[in-house]
């Protein structure tokens, strides 16, 4: 073995010990030094493993911490969270200046390790100086991001790993005061990072002085129940429903919000309804992924459900089934897209009504740059202003005077208002009210969306991952696409391409590749901010003939694109 690589071998195992005298955690310090004793055996397996974790650190960004949970700087874990902790604490306490005590909240879901994660982040911010609040047990998201408003609190922590494997988790951070309770963005992503690496290189997890932290009563989940009801008309009509909480901790909060709102209970997955860190009875717990929804659909055919509403663990996405002769099992899956353009639809029609004999609707409609153009359509029609930006809600719930925004990876914000950022169970009880509100009419949502199509025109949508074991091919394929751009995808005209590396107009830059090619039709390739795989959005629209026309034309188009597409990206 060379000299250099044994250097760099000894100089992890002295980092891997190193971090051990430091871990709380009995079971990541097990598992680690089972990894040093193989690593030290010549275990080349174990070797790798130990410079995957040890020659890089878990990078701290706009979407907070995420990873798997074990032993090391490039994974989850009691040291991780500690000094990510005292890093924000700094960076909380440098922005209020002198004299001044910054607060925080902190929540948790129900996944592995999420309640000790949390309690830690409380203890070293409180022993940094930061008023911390707790919140009373583990919660949805939306909660969290609503506490942060409610108790007007400089940050927020909440510990999720949201729809990741079971083993995973992570924290996210949003911001008080001028940020509103929305999620950071950059630059203050890194000028956290920058202080949490200063605390990991000079002090160790024991030395950090813990402090007291406050724990919230029962009145800050009442109170987001009491607002979140609010969204929902009262009901001319009950709609049977199916629920799932996809083993998360959706339930009982929603539960409560749609009894709040008028509404009948709906028939549950028992399977699924109480929160499991283990999600047993899903491959993965994404309602995206192709099965997790099985067990609702089961369970709407049993009761004859006309709305099936699914919650990912941590409640802050929602997905939707409505009844479909057509497909398998009688039930088919709206489309994030879908989903979002007709709560969307709803929002503006509310504008509307809000606004009489006051001059017409104000307020803005909003979404990422990779969901549906239909959005910017409805905002048209009904005198709205409509920006798109960047992927996430810490880009849509900044848009100004914000009534409406939603991404198409099945995220919607209703009640801006209430939350600054995507929150699974008020869109639930909107959608439910939607419903209602069409079947006390004679109408079902398919009616609905075909109303749509006429008013607006077929807006057809496909995406594809695709997955990656090394980070690097991401870069490799961006890379050729942006040396070799094609001149055509799928037999459509590419009229231009624009990369947004740089910035495009208002947006800020980003690693974004955006196709406009003839008729409207669009194509969006960037890598995906959560996970190691690259995303590939597909966009087309008609706007002429019949309903059905202009959905087979739409639909013709994306086929098209989504063929040409998988040869670019290979």
């Amino acid at each position: 073995m060379p000299q250099h690589t044994d250097s760099r071998h000894a100089e992890r195992l002295a980092r891997a010990s190193a971090w051990m005298a430091q871990d709380p955690d009995p079971e990541t310090r097990e598992e680690l030094a089972a990894l040093v004793e193989g690593a030290r055996a010549g275990d080349a397996a174990a070797s790798a493993e130990l410079a995957d974790r040890f020659d890089t650190r878990l990078a701290f960004g706009t979407a907070g911490l995420r990873g798997e949970i074990a032993a090391g700087p490039n994974r989850m874990n009691r040291v991780l969270v500690a000094q990510a902790a005292a890093g924000l604490a700094a960076f909380l306490l440098e922005r209020a200046g002198s004299g001044s005590a910054p607060s925080v909240v902190v929540g948790y879901d129900g996944r592995k390790n999420s309640a000790v994660f949390a309690r830690d982040t409380a203890e070293v911010m409180a022993g940094a100086g930061v008023r911390a609040v707790l919140l009373p047990r583990l919660l949805p998201t939306p909660v969290l991001a609503f506490a942060v408003r409610h108790l007007d609190t400089a940050a927020g922590v909440m510990v999720t790993a949201s729809h990741n494997p079971p083993n995973d988790n992570g924290i996210k951070v949003y911001l008080g005061d001028d940020d509103h309770g929305s999620q950071i963005v950059a630059p203050v992503d890194a000028e956290i990072a920058a202080h949490i690496v200063r605390v990991a290189e000079s002090t160790t997890v024991p030395e950090l002085p813990r402090g007291d932290f406050e724990t919230a009563t029962e009145t800050i989940v009442d109170e987001y129940i009491r607002q979140t009801a609010l969204v929902a008309d009262a009901p001319a009509a009950q709609p049977r429903v199916a629920y799932t909480a996809m083993h998360g901790v959706g339930w009982e909060t929603a539960a409560r919000v749609l009894a709040a709102a008028g509404f009948d209970a709906p028939a549950v997955v028992e399977a699924q309804i109480s929160p499991d860190p283990a999600f047993p009875t899903v491959a993965f717990p994404n309602p995206e992924e192709p099965g997790a929804m099985d067990l609702s659909l089961e369970r709407a055919r049993e009761t004859g459900a006309e709305l099936v509403i699914a919650n990912d663990p941590d409640a802050d996405r929602l997905a939707i089934a409505i009844p479909d002769a057509s497909s398998e099992g009688g039930y088919r899956r709206l489309t994030g897209n879908e989903v979002g353009l007709l709560l969307g639809w709803q929002s503006a029609r509310r504008a509307q009504a809000d606004a009489i004999g006051e001059g017409g609707a104000e307020g803005t409609l909003a979404c990422s740059i990779v969901s549906s153009p239909g959005l910017e359509a409805v905002a048209g029609a009904y005198g709205l202003d409509f920006e798109a930006t960047l992927t996430g809600f810490k880009w849509i719930s900044r848009a100004p005077g914000l009534v409406f925004g939603f991404e198409e990876a099945l995220g919607y914000l209703v009640n801006p208002e209430t939350v600054r950022d995507k929150d699974g169970i008020s869109a639930a009880v909107a959608f439910l009210s939607l419903t209602a509100e069409l079947k006390a009419a004679g109408k079902t949502v398919a009616d609905h969306l075909d109303e749509f199509v006429e008013q607006f025109g077929a807006f057809a949508s496909a995406q594809i991952s695709v997955r990656v074991t090394a980070l690097s091919r991401i870069g490799e394929i961006m890379a050729r696409l942006r040396a070799s751009p094609p001149s055509s995808i799928g037999g459509i005209r590419v009229e231009r391409i624009e990369d947004l590396a740089g910035g495009f107009g208002a947006l800020p830059p980003s690693d974004v590749l955006r196709v406009v090619l003839d008729g409207g039709a669009r194509v969006m390739v960037r890598p995906s901010g959560t996970e190691p795989k690259l995303k590939v959005y597909i966009d087309a629209v008609s706007e002429t003939g019949t309903v059905a026309e202009r959905r087979a034309a739409a639909s013709d188009a994306v086929a098209a694109l989504e063929t040409g597409m998988r040869e670019l990206v290979r």
